[in-house]
């Protein structure tokens, strides 16, 4: 009877297994980017605060336009991107900037609507994804999704590594980390919280964590279960607006 059971187990192991080596990389990232509005990012318009500026996402002609809006002295800026071209307007004014100012502002305000609108992006042509496997980080269960870019359409930081942990049961990104290599370089942890359906989009805030000292990236996560990592900054969204 002992062996019997050993036999069972051992086959109902390697069927478990076999049955999660059925869903790839690509399908979890759908199921992500469904569960947290998919196409309602193409036929809506987004708009938040971050930090005492305001952005907005809106599909203007099939192509997605992001602005940032703030306000700086007596003057009020408008940053736009759209069609690949981004614009700076002061006081309705367009403003002439050097290519490398252009690319420094472009890519803050591409930065920031990308983590707010996390996962929908990770479909992008120049995205390359990598099925990990599992981790559990306390007691979730998530399937562990590698994100690497072409240099071709990949933006300036092409070479960064993010690390995303989807929910095995609800295909939701929990926490995420990534490598970066401006200004030295390093490594950042990130656990979603404040989670809100707003027009049936999900959002959240993030906390933001580096390692106190060196911890390997395949290990981040296991760093943070341990209490490794320290709270360095808090990424929060403020009078968000969904509009048909």
């Amino acid at each position: 009877m002992k062996r019997i059971l050993t036999v069972m187990f051992c086959i109902g192991l390697f069927y478990s297994c076999h049955q999660e080596e059925k869903i790839n990389a690509q399908q979890i990232v759908d199921k992500a980017i469904a569960e947290s509005g998919g196409i309602l990012w193409e036929t809506h318009k987004v708009t938040f605060q971050f930090r005492e500026k305001m952005y907005s996402s809106d599909y203007i002609n099939g192509k997605m336009q992001l602005t940032r809006e703030f306000v700086s002295g007596d003057s009020i800026i408008l940053d736009t991107k759209y069609d690949g071209k981004f614009t700076r307007t002061i006081n309705d004014s367009i403003a002439f900037l050097a290519d490398t100012t252009a690319r420094k502002y472009d890519n803050s305000v591409n930065s920031v609507h990308y983590f707010a609108k996390l996962p929908y992006g990770l479909n992008d042509a120049a995205v390359n994804k990598q099925f990990l496997g599992t981790e559990t980080i306390n007691g979730k269960q998530y399937y562990k999704i590698q994100i690497d870019f072409d240099q071709t359409n990949g933006g300036d930081d092409f070479e960064d590594v993010y690390h995303y942990w989807i929910g095995k049961e609800d295909f939701k990104v929990d926490y995420l980390a990534y490598t970066f290599t401006v200004n030295g370089g390093g490594v950042r942890f990130r656990r979603a919280y404040n989670e809100r359906y707003i027009g049936k989009i999900r959002f959240v805030d993030y906390e933001n964590y580096k390692p106190r000292k060196h911890v390997k990236f395949s290990k981040i996560a296991e760093a943070f279960v341990g209490k490794e990592l320290e709270l360095v900054s808090k990424i929060e969204l403020e009078n968000i607006r969904v509009e048909q």
